[in-house]
């Protein structure tokens, strides 16, 4: 990419939303926390977003509720899961289209790969 990859982290847990965007910006990226699907969706952000990192349980609409209204849309942005739960949602999020869905917490290296697969960059 010739330009900064824009990625937007959804998460309704505040302490992510304040750590996760600087940690994508110290590995290269553009981030833009959002607190839910529907603020996301509403924002100037969503146009030019080149991934989603998404937690699978929020309030509201949840990440894979997300992703179905993005297919919807006819959105192809690619997706990156979190979630705190092991219940195993992995196989099936990747079977819908996710590109990885990631234990939290995880690695900078597991995070790194998945966006490195998302904008197929390696």
């Amino acid at each position: 990419m010739t330009r900064q990859a824009s990625i937007a982290v959804i998460d309704d847990d505040v302490s992510v939303r304040e750590s996760l965007p600087d940690l994508l910006q110290v590995l290269g990226f553009t981030a833009q926390p959002f607190a839910s699907p529907e603020e996301f969706l509403t924002s100037d952000f969503f146009p030019e977003t080149d991934c989603l990192i998404l937690d699978v349980a929020m309030r509201g609409m949840s990440g894979p509720q997300l992703q179905a209204e993005l297919k919807r849309l006819g959105s192809k942005i690619p997706i990156i899961f979190i979630t705190a739960h092991s219940n195993g949602l992995r196989q099936r999020l990747i079977e819908q289209g996710a590109v990885d869905c990631l234990l939290k917490p995880f690695s900078d290296t597991a995070l790194l790969k998945a966006l490195n697969r998302a904008l197929h960059l390696s």
